[in-house]
């Protein structure tokens, strides 16, 4: 298979010349896994990357069915477990082949003999992970909880809110009311009984040229009112999909510490009762 496209595509290879990635490309081994297969679980020793060159991988916070916890899906073109190059610490999660996936692995040992080969190389990976490093600190600093609404009244115009204001508007009984009460005024202002010569008799085609237009405009008003609510309720699902994973974590971790905690006591109350028997 040639990895020289999936390379390009890359951010954290984006700094390689074409030599580079082409020695780089013969370095990594094609890996094949089922759909099911467990690419590697969360505490495992981790010693290489994976770039996924067909098929769909889920990166997961392992526990029972019901109870796992998704971070991520990843597929053709992207990567995960870069980490594990650069340092000895365990798997932070689980990969699972959700399709039957083939994967370019990359080993820790294999960077580290094409770096000392290509020293030039480094730079271009230190350039890399320091971006990648800057938008993690980025998003774990942020909030992931916000007021939707809030952020997009800081960024209509006055063509949005004239939009919202004709949708607002027309959906009120208030409406119904004028729009019933100026047809009744002008039909009784433009009758005969009134005036000799109304200036709109029967059946008032200016009435109907200026309801026409109303409603012609009143359309792609309501419709824009529409679409910007559309946004804001995808945009308000991903902040609630944000809390609650955080939340997810957090208190997965909090159990976690507190089963760790209570072994922990255990294992001193166990160690204290031996000690006593003696």
């Amino acid at each position: 298979m040639d990895a020289m496209p999936l390379l390009r595509s890359i951010s954290m290879f984006e700094g390689l010349s074409e030599e580079d990635l082409a020695a780089l490309a013969e370095t990594l081994r094609e890996r094949r896994y089922p759909a099911g297969a467990v690419i590697f679980r969360q505490g495992d020793a981790g010693d290489a990357m994976y770039i996924v060159a067909a098929g769909d991988v889920n990166i997961h916070l392992p526990g029972e069915a019901s109870r796992r916890i998704s971070l991520k899906d990843i597929g053709r073109g992207e990567y995960f477990g870069e980490l594990a190059l650069f340092d000895d610490k365990p798997r932070s999660a689980s990969a699972l082949a959700t399709t039957d996936a083939v994967l370019l692995e990359l080993k820790r040992g294999t960077l580290e003999s094409y770096l000392e080969r290509r020293p030039r190389a480094a730079l271009a990976f230190l350039r890399t992970m320091t971006e990648y490093l800057r938008r993690t600190n980025a998003l774990l600093s942020a909030r992931a909880a916000k007021n939707v609404d809030e952020e997009f009244d800081k960024t209509l115009t006055w063509s949005d809110r004239l939009a919202d204001s004709v949708a607002e508007l027309n959906g009120s009984w208030r409406f119904i009311g004028f729009l019933l009460l100026l047809t009744a005024l002008w039909c009784a202002a433009n009758s005969y009984l009134l005036l000799p010569a109304p200036p709109d008799p029967y059946p008032y085609q200016l009435f109907n040229l200026a309801l026409g237009i109303l409603v012609g405009l009143q359309g792609p008003l309501i419709m824009m009112s529409q679409n910007r609510q559309a946004r804001k309720d995808r945009v308000r699902a991903e902040t609630d999909f944000r809390v609650n994973l955080k939340n997810e974590v957090n208190i997965e971790t909090l159990l976690r510490e507190l089963g760790e905690f209570r072994a922990e006591m255990a294992a001193r109350a166990g160690a204290q009762a031996a000690a006593g028997g003696r």
